[in-house]
């Protein structure tokens, strides 16, 4: 490739490929973070796609926005494969990194469902190429010749691949679309029950089978695995935030578009607790406590499609 620059992404006199990748680096952050459920990561393959990207002849490029999702892509690919095999040795449960995210990304309803917690815990239960070929068709809407050129496949097996991903994240996917209403009376609700500590409320809002998943990563305590069921999971967080309640101080949040809670321990963040809401009822707990997934806790990061 032909045309290389030096000019760095952040660098205020930008040359046309920078000023370029910053217009759509927020896209290309977001097409990273679903296809790996790490900021960390995420950021990794931008600096890796803007190296690539500064060394191209934008006069040979028909669509740079495309181009850039294709790296974008590949890069984060073999990313995937590469953490595939770190979370096989990963200590407990593994959850997606935490972000703090403004308003707008909770209005777009399509992609806040797209970056929930509990979505990006279904897609992980596809394979690699299945999970990129999802993402860039079902929530970017690339065309599949698009998609096609950036996994190597044909568009007639990026069709295939569709309709088999498509498939299987509808069977595993959240039940339905929760009003706002519901989940802002459902946060307030579990967040002066875990603040009171009384179980009733609990049980109260919590589904039958909710389940309850924590990631310490083996540096905080978590629970080592899935808790199922509303009883033993408000008796777990009864004992739980009654050993820390004097020392507490809880926060609703929008965290990956979605409802959530802040907990600081002494002023420093120490959970995330992001909830996934079905018929008003709480379905899904997850508790992030892994302080190397809690950096983007502390400002909001910004999502596109």
């Amino acid at each position: 490739m032909a045309g290389t620059s030096n000019t760095a992404p952040g660098d205020s006199q930008a040359d046309p490929a920078t000023a370029t990748f910053v217009a759509h680096r927020n896209l290309l952050f977001t097409v990273a973070y679903e296809m790996l459920g790490s900021a960390a990561d995420a950021e990794d393959v931008l600096q890796e796609t803007w190296l690539r990207w500064a060394g191209v002849d934008l006069d040979m490029v028909r669509d740079q926005r495309a181009y850039l999702v294709r790296i974008t892509t590949r890069q984060a690919l073999g990313r995937l494969r590469t953490l595939g095999r770190r979370k096989e040795s990963y200590v407990g449960s593994w959850l997606p990194e935490p972000l703090l995210t403004a308003p707008d990304v909770a209005e777009d309803v399509e992609l806040a469902d797209s970056v929930s917690m509990a979505m990006l815990l279904v897609l992980e239960t596809l394979a690699p190429t299945e999970r990129a070929v999802f993402v860039l068709r079902e929530v970017f809407d690339l065309s599949y010749d698009e998609i096609a050129e950036a996994v190597d496949k044909t568009p007639a097996a990026v069709r295939q691949i569709v309709h088999r991903a498509r498939a299987h994240v509808t069977a595993r996917r959240p039940r339905g679309v929760v009003s706002p209403s519901q989940t802002r009376d459902a946060l307030a609700a579990f967040q002066r029950a875990i603040e009171t500590g009384e179980m009733q409320n609990l049980l109260d809002i919590l589904a039958p089978d909710v389940v309850f998943l924590g990631d310490g990563g083996g540096i905080k305590q978590a629970v080592p695995r899935p808790v199922v069921g509303s009883g033993i999971v408000a008796r777990l967080l009864a004992v739980g935030f009654d050993r820390i309640r004097a020392t507490m101080s809880v926060e609703p949040v929008q965290v990956n578009g979605s409802p959530a809670l802040l907990l600081r321990q002494d002023g420093e963040i120490d959970t995330v607790i992001a909830l996934r809401i079905d018929d008003g009822l709480i379905t899904g707990l997850y508790s992030v406590r892994n302080p190397e997934k809690l950096s983007h806790m502390e400002r909001e990061t910004a999502l596109r499609r």
